[in-house]
C-alpha cells in the first residue's frame, strides 16, 4: 500500500513502485498514478496557495481543468512551473514543489493578504496606488511586480528539443471516451483515415472512472478491447497525451503531444513535446464534460473536491482523499460518488442534497433539502456545517467533501471561431450551438449526452454522417448495452446564507461578494465582469468557475443565464509551453539561415559575416595587418573605385514575370512607365503602397517581349512577390501574366569599377559583344560564359562606377566567384562586402532601406517625376495628396561636416544653425551615414524640410540622447560623380 488513503482495485500497476518528492519530502506511488493521486494516497491535501490571498488550496478536480494544484516540476534547466498535478504522470525521481508561497506551503507569510481582504476586493487595483503619484514607480510597482506571478522559471537554457509537425486525415476524433471510441471505430472500419486524439495517457475517458458496465464488461475493459481493434487498423492513428488546443479555419486543428513529459529525461532523439497542425476533412468533438462546483462559505479548503473527481480517484487510481467523506449535491451524480466510496469501504458521513425529494443512499445518512453553509479546518477540511431542511444547523465531520453541481459540456473548441453555445434547460448548462466550425460536429457529453448509451450512439452517428459528407460509406455498428439513466438535477449555484466569503474562482480568489460588487459598480456585462473581477482569467480559463459567476450575475440583474451570456472562448484550450510554440526555432535555429553561393569561398577568405534577414552576407574581408574593420572597408571602397571589385548580390529578390501582358502588368505595379521598355533594356522602378508611400525600389529587365526579370531589395523580396501575386490574382485576374520567385535559382554578382568590363570580357564567351556601344548603360541580355554556361548580364550600377551584375544558375555560383577572382588578378580585383557596398551607395546618393522606411513618398526621395501622370498604378492617386507634395516638406539631401574630423551620427536630428533644440524646431533627420574614404570625411543622407532649396546651409546635427552636436553643410546627395560619367563609360 502506497499511503494511508490507498484503496483496493484501480488501474494502477501495483507491481511497479515509484519514488517521488514533494516540497523535499519523499513519497511512494505506483505506475499509472498522477502526482495528485499519489499525494492524496499519502494523505497530502495541501498542495498550493491561491493567487491573491494566498489561501490554502488542495486539489479540486482530476483533469486538465484543475485550478488549484499547480506545482513546479523538476529542477535546474528543466524546471517547469504552473504544471497541474492532476495531469502530471508520476515517474521515478520526480521532483515537485508547491509554488506561490512566501516561506513554506504550511507557513506562508504572504497569507497576511487574506487579513486585508476587505481592502483587496475586486477592482482594487483600479482604485488604489494612485496617490502619491511619485510612489508608483518607487514603491507600488516594485511591490506589485514582486508579488505577481505564480511559479518561477529557470534562467538556464532548456536542454530539451521541441518540434512541430503536420498531419492529415479524413476524420479527427477529439477525445477517447465512449463517444470518441465509437466514432473512431466506426470510421476506422469504413477505411477512412482517422486520428484519435486523447489528452490523457490512457484512453477511455470517464469509462475509466466509473463502475458502469458496457456489454457486461467494465468500462475500462471495453475501452481496451476497442483500442485493440483500432490499433490493428493501419488507417487509424492513436495519439495519447495529445490535447487539441484550437480549432482554426478550413478544418485545421492545433494539438500538443506531450511525447516525453512523463519521463525524467527524453529518450535520445525524441522531442519533449510536438505541436501538430492537423488538417482534417471532418472532425468529431467528443471531449466530454466538466463538473461544476457549488459555492458556499469557506468552500475552498483543501479537501473540498468535485464529486466526479473523488469518484475518479477511487475507481481509477484506488485513492480516497480522506477516510471520512461527505457529499454535497443537487443531482443524482453525487449519489453515485457516495455509492462507489461506500462500496470501497470509505466512511461516507452524509449526503447533503438540496433537493427535498432526493433518493435514499444505502450506507450513508441522507440530508434531503439541506445545504452546506460553512466548513472548518485551516490547512485541510475537518468538518462542514449544514443547514437542514427545517433550518437547524448541524456539524458533520469529514476530511473531504465531494461537491456536484451538475456538468458543463466542454464546448470550447466549438466556439473558437466565435460560435455561441446555446442553453439547455435539462442540463442547466450551455451546449454547442448551430455555428460550429465548418466540418466539426459534437457528440456525447460534449453535446449534452451525459449517459454512456447516449454517448455511444452519438459517437457512431457523428462518424457515419461525417464520412457520408465525404462520400465514404460507413455502417452504423451494433451498439453495446450501457447505462442510460435519465438526468435528474435541480439547478443550484451557491448558498445564500453566511456572512463569509463563498469562492467562485479559487485560483484567482474571486468570490460571490466580488461579483455582487461588480454588479453594484455597473460592471455587469460578462466581458466587464470577467476583467473587473478576473473571473475565469486563471490558467484553467474558468472551466470550473465561469458558470457559477454567470449564475450569480444573472440573479442580480434579474435575467436568465442565457440572457446574461458567455464570454468568448479562445485558443488554447489548456496552457501551452512556449517551447512547443517555438519548436526547433531557438538559438541559431530561431530562423532559417540562408547562405549565399559565395559563402564557402568568402569563409575561406576570412570574411566577417552579418545577418541580413535570414541571409548571412560577407560584411568585409580583412587582410593581414588590418586592425580595425574600417581599414578593410576603406580599402575595398578605394580599390573598387580605382580598379574593380566584386560583391555577391544574390540576396536581392528576383521575380520572373512572363506572359503577353507582362509589360502592362508591370506598368500597373511600378509608379513609372514600363509598357514601352525595349527588349534588352533595364529600367529602375519605384513601387508605391496603396496610400502612395514608397515601399520598394529595384529594376526590371526586359529579356523578351513577354519576359521580364524584376529585382527587389533584399528586405522586401517576399513582400514584393506577395503583393505582386495578390495584384495578379485579385486586382487584374484577366491579364495574361505569370509570376515565380527565382531568388534562390540564380547566383548574382556585382562587378564594379573602371576595369569591370575588361574583367568580364575574359569570361564572357566571345560571340557576345559587351563593349560600351553594343552593351550600354542599362542594357541586359542572356549570354553564356566560360565556354557555354548560360548566364544573364545586366549593366546596372549601385556604386556609381562602371558596373555590371552577372547571374548564373545557383549551383555554379561558387565556381563563378572563383573564376571571377582568378580572371581579375591582373586588375588587382578586390571582393567587397555589405559595408563597402553601403559606403559606395551613400557616396552616390542611392536611396535604400533606411530611406524607404515606410513613411516617405516619391517626393521626399526626390523621385516625384518618376510617378507617371500618363497611366494609373497602385498608389498613384493617393500619392498626389497635397500633404505629400508640399514645397516645404522633407527632401533627401546630403550632409558633409564642417569639421572633417566630426562623424555624422545616423538617426541624429537636424536643427537650424541657431535657436532652440526641440521637437517643434526639428528640421529633419539623418537616415544613413558612413565614412567616405574618397572624400576623407564622414558623410550622410538625410531628410530635410525644404531641403532642395537649402543647399549650402549650415545645420546643427544633434543627438540629444547622447548629448552630442556637430555642424554640417547641406550638399547634394550625389557626393561622387554627380553627372554619372563613370557608370556610362
Amino acid at each position: 500500500m502506497s499511503g494511508p488513503n490507498r484503496l483496493n482495485g484501480g488501474l494502477i500497476d501495483r507491481r511497479t513502485s515509484v519514488i517521488f518528492s514533494f516540497d523535499g519530502k519523499t513519497y511512494q506511488g505506483h505506475a499509472g498514478d498522477t502526482l495528485a493521486s499519489a499525494l492524496l494516497a499519502n494523505d497530502v491535501r495541501l498542495m498550493g496557495r491561491s493567487f491573491k490571498y494566498h489561501r490554502p488550496r488542495g486539489v479540486l478536480t482530476a483533469g486538465s481543468e484543475e485550478p488549484n494544484a499547480l506545482v513546479e516540476l523538476r529542477s535546474g534547466a528543466r524546471q517547469e512551473p504552473n504544471t497541474r498535478a492532476t495531469v502530471t504522470e508520476l515517474f521515478h525521481g520526480l521532483e515537485a514543489r508547491s509554488q506561490n508561497r512566501g516561506f513554506s506551503l504550511k507557513y506562508d507569510f504572504m497569507a497576511i493578504n487574506d487579513r486585508f481582504s476587505n481592502f483587496l476586493t475586486a477592482g482594487f487595483y483600479y482604485k488604489t496606488f494612485m496617490w502619491p503619484r511619485a510612489f508608483w514607480e518607487k514603491l507600488y510597482e516594485p511591490i506589485i511586480r514582486k508579488a505577481a506571478g505564480l511559479g518561477s522559471v529557470s534562467f538556464e537554457d532548456d536542454p530539451d528539443v521541441y518540434d512541430k509537425g503536420f498531419l492529415h486525415c479524413d476524420l479527427l476524433v477529439i477525445g477517447s471516451g465512449p463517444a470518441g471510441l465509437m466514432a473512431a471505430l466506426t470510421a476506422g472500419r469504413a477505411g477512412a483515415r482517422v486520428i484519435l486524439a486523447e489528452e490523457d495517457f490512457i484512453t477511455g475517458g470517464r469509462l475509466n472512472a466509473e463502475t458502469h458496465t458496457v456489454d457486461d464488461m467494465s468500462g475500462s475493459a471495453w475501452a481496451q478491447a476497442v483500442m485493440a481493434e483500432l490499433t490493428s487498423l493501419e488507417n487509424v492513428r492513436i495519439m495519447t497525451r495529445t490535447t487539441v488546443i484550437g480549432a482554426f479555419d478550413h478544418g485545421i486543428y492545433s494539438a500538443v503531444e506531450r511525447v516525453s513529459d512523463h519521463l525524467a529525461i527524453p529518450e535520445n532523439g525524441k522531442p519533449r513535446q510536438i505541436l501538430w497542425r492537423i488538417y482534417s476533412k471532418r472532425a468529431v468533438l467528443a471531449a466530454g464534460a466538466t463538473e461544476r462546483p457549488i459555492a458556499f462559505e469557506n468552500n475552498d479548503r483543501p479537501g473540498v473536491m468535485m464529486a466526479g473527481a473523488v469518484r475518479a480517484y477511487a475507481n481509477r487510481w484506488a485513492v480516497t482523499p480522506h477516510q471520512q467523506v461527505a457529499v454535497f449535491t443537487n443531482n443524482d451524480d453525487g449519489h453515485r460518488t457516495a455509492a462507489d466510496l461506500i462500496a470501497k469501504g470509505v466512511d461516507v458521513t452524509g449526503v447533503i442534497d438540496v433537493r427535498p425529494d432526493a433518493p435514499k443512499v444505502a450506507g450513508a445518512e441522507l440530508f434531503a433539502g439541506a445545504q452546506v453553509v460553512n466548513s472548518t479546518g485551516r490547512l485541510g477540511l475537518k468538518s462542514v456545517q449544514i443547514r437542514l431542511a427545517n433550518g437547524e444547523l448541524r456539524d458533520l465531520p469529514c476530511g473531504a467533501l465531494a461537491v456536484s453541481g451538475g456538468w458543463n459540456p466542454n464546448v470550447h473548441l466549438t466556439c473558437h471561431q466565435r460560435g455561441k453555445p446555446v442553453w439547455n434547460e435539462t442540463l442547466a448548462a450551455f451546449v454547442p450551438g448551430g455555428e460550429l466550425p465548418v466540418g466539426l460536429s459534437a457528440a456525447g457529453a460534449a453535446n449534452g449526452g451525459l449517459t454512456t448509451a447516449a454517448a455511444l450512439k452519438a459517437g457512431a452517428g457523428a462518424a457515419v454522417q461525417a464520412l457520408s459528407d465525404l462520400g465514404i460509406q460507413a455502417q452504423m455498428p451494433d451498439l453495446p448495452e450501457a447505462e442510460d439513466t435519465p438526468i435528474s438535477l435541480t439547478p443550484f449555484w451557491y448558498v445564500k446564507e453566511g456572512k463569509g466569503r463563498a469562492w467562485i474562482d479559487q485560483q484567482n480568489d474571486v468570490t460571490v461578494k466580488d461579483i455582487k460588487l461588480a454588479h453594484q459598480e455597473n460592471f455587469r456585462s460578462v466581458e466587464h465582469l470577467k476583467r473587473y473581477t478576473t473571473l475565469g482569467m486563471a490558467t484553467d480559463q474558468g472551466k470550473t468557475s465561469n458558470m457559477g459567476g454567470l449564475a450569480v450575475m444573472a440573479e442580480l440583474t434579474g435575467k436568465s443565464i442565457p440572457e446574461t451570456g458567455t464570454t468568448i472562448f479562445r485558443p488554447p484550450y489548456t496552457p501551452v509551453s512556449l517551447g512547443a510554440l517555438a519548436g526547433r526555432s531557438v538559438g541559431k535555429e530561431f530562423h532559417p539561415t540562408r547562405e549565399t553561393p559565395s559563402h564557402k569561398w568568402a569563409a575561406e577568405q576570412g570574411a566577417e559575416f552579418v545577418e541580413v534577414g535570414n541571409w548571412l552576407r560577407a560584411q568585409w574581408f580583412p587582410k593581414a595587418g588590418e586592425t580595425h574593420w574600417r581599414q578593410s572597408v576603406d580599402r575595398e571602397v578605394l580599390q573598387t573605385r580605382k580598379s574593380v571589385g566584386i560583391c555577391d548580390v544574390t540576396t536581392l529578390g528576383k521575380i520572373d514575370v512572363q506572359g503577353k501582358d507582362a509589360a502592362a502588368f508591370l506598368n500597373k505595379i511600378y509608379a513609372n512607365a514600363f509598357a514601352k521598355l525595349p527588349v534588352g533594356k533595364v529600367r529602375y522602378g519605384l513601387m508605391l503602397r496603396e496610400d502612395g508611400i514608397a515601399y520598394d525600389d529595384g529594376t526590371a529587365a526586359r529579356l523578351a517581349e513577354d519576359h521580364f526579370v524584376v529585382t527587389t531589395t533584399t528586405a522586401n523580396a517576399v513582400l514584393v512577390y506577395r503583393n505582386m501575386e495578390f495584384a495578379r490574382q485579385c486586382l487584374w485576374p484577366d491579364l495574361d501574366v505569370q509570376l515565380i520567385s527565382t531568388t534562390e535559382a540564380w547566383a548574382q554578382y556585382a562587378v564594379a569599377g573602371p576595369n569591370a568590363r575588361k574583367l568580364l570580357q575574359k569570361i564572357v564567351d566571345p560571340e557576345f559583344d559587351i563593349s560600351n556601344d553594343a552593351f550600354p548603360f542599362m542594357a541586359c541580355g542572356e549570354i553564356t560564359v566560360c565556354g557555354g554556361l548560360r548566364a544573364r548580364l545586366f549593366r546596372i550600377s549601385f556604386s556609381g562606377e562602371l558596373a555590371y551584375e552577372i547571374a548564373v544558375p545557383t549551383r555554379y555560383g561558387d565556381a563563378l566567384i572563383r573564376k571571377l577572382m582568378e580572371a581579375g588578378e591582373e586588375f588587382d580585383v578586390v571582393p567587397y562586402g555589405t559595408e563597402a557596398l553601403g559606403v559606395m551607395r551613400i557616396e552616390k546618393g542611392h536611396a535604400a532601406g533606411n530611406e524607404l522606411n515606410g513613411t516617405t513618398s516619391a517626393f521626399n526621395l526626390g523621385m516625384g517625376r518618376m510617378v507617371s501622370k500618363k497611366k494609373d498604378c497602385i498608389g498613384n492617386i493617393l500619392s498626389e495628396r497635397p500633404g505629400m507634395n508640399e514645397a516645404g516638406d522633407l527632401n533627401i539631401i546630403g550632409l558633409r561636416p564642417v569639421d572633417p574630423k566630426d562623424p555624422i551620427p545616423a538617426g541624429a536630428h537636424l536643427m537650424n544653425a541657431d535657436g532652440e533644440i526641440s521637437a517643434k524646431t526639428d528640421q529633419g533627420y539623418v537616415t544613413s551615414a558612413a565614412y567616405s574614404p574618397v572624400l576623407g570625411c564622414s558623410i550622410g543622407l538625410a531628410f530635410l524640410k525644404g531641403g532642395a532649396d537649402r543647399m549650402g546651409e549650415i545645420l546643427r546635427v544633434s543627438n540629444p540622447l547622447e548629448g552630442t552636436e556637430i555642424r554640417a553643410e547641406v550638399v547634394s546627395a550625389h557626393f561622387v560623380d554627380p553627372e554619372g560619367e563613370r557608370l556610362r563609360a
